[in-house]
């Protein structure tokens, strides 16, 4: 059997201070692990750093997942956890969560490795959190599709599911669309519907708000560039 464990390393979700919003105990954590699973070395070199300046980043391992890792450069990324503790990170927030760790995971239950996931920061769950909205029942959606009708009839069809499954409907957008999304949403849903927009979590810019989508039509917040969680309820 496997005697090391795979944690699952949260990070932060901006530039602010990591001991602000991470527990002491992830820091000893990480001062027992050399080999991490990251979306990007430089990303994850310099959180460490932060996190543990005492560090020395060349005598770790750091083995890439994100969109270009082929499922066959994966095969051997647990191996050393015959003998030691692997640690997943995430790119910003915690692993797994709108994140490809679970790829990692999965094969660890596989191998009979323990899984040991770590407190940190989740923009869903902080922004759910915060908004207001049914927290008893709810569905995260990615992405939506980009293209204009598409995007509308997916907003309509959240719309409808909220209302049906009183269920409150969460989703995201690459930073630079943000402007777009929130003028197709305004457009596109009632004007009763609650929408909670929640941006730049956990940072001295944080911004939280929840309208009515006819609230919202009074006044439209600049959000282009600043990573944003959505939430929607009828």
């Amino acid at each position: 059997m496997p005697v090391g464990r795979l944690f699952l390393i949260p990070t932060t979700l901006g530039s602010d201070n990591p001991l602000e919003v991470l527990p002491a105990y992830n820091v000893e954590v990480l001062k027992n692990i050399s080999t991490f699973i990251v979306e990007d070395e430089k990303t994850a070199r310099r959180f460490i750093k932060k996190i543990w300046r005492e560090a020395i980043i060349d005598n770790m391992q750091f083995l890439l997942l994100n969109e270009h890792t082929k499922p066959e450069d994966t095969v051997h990324f647990l191996d050393k956890c015959t003998h030691e503790d692997i640690g997943l990170m995430s790119e910003a927030g915690v692993p797994c969560i709108a994140d490809p760790g679970n790829i990692i995971v999965n094969m660890a239950h596989a191998k009979g490795i323990e899984v040991v996931p770590l407190v940190g920061p989740s923009s869903i769950i902080m922004a759910l959190m915060a908004s207001g909205l049914n927290g008893q029942n709810f569905a995260f959606n990615g992405y939506l599709p980009i293209e204009k009708p598409a995007r509308a009839k997916a907003l309509k069809h959240l719309e409808n599911r909220s209302a049906s499954e009183n269920q409150t409907q969460c989703f995201i957008e690459a930073p630079y669309r943000n402007n777009q999304l929130v003028a197709d949403m305004l457009q596109c849903l009632s004007p009763a519907t609650k929408l909670c927009i929640a941006c730049d979590i956990s940072l001295p810019s944080q911004f939280i708000k929840m309208q009515t989508i006819d609230q919202w039509r009074k006044k439209v917040p600049d959000l282009h560039k600043r990573p944003a969680i959505f939430l929607i309820s009828k």
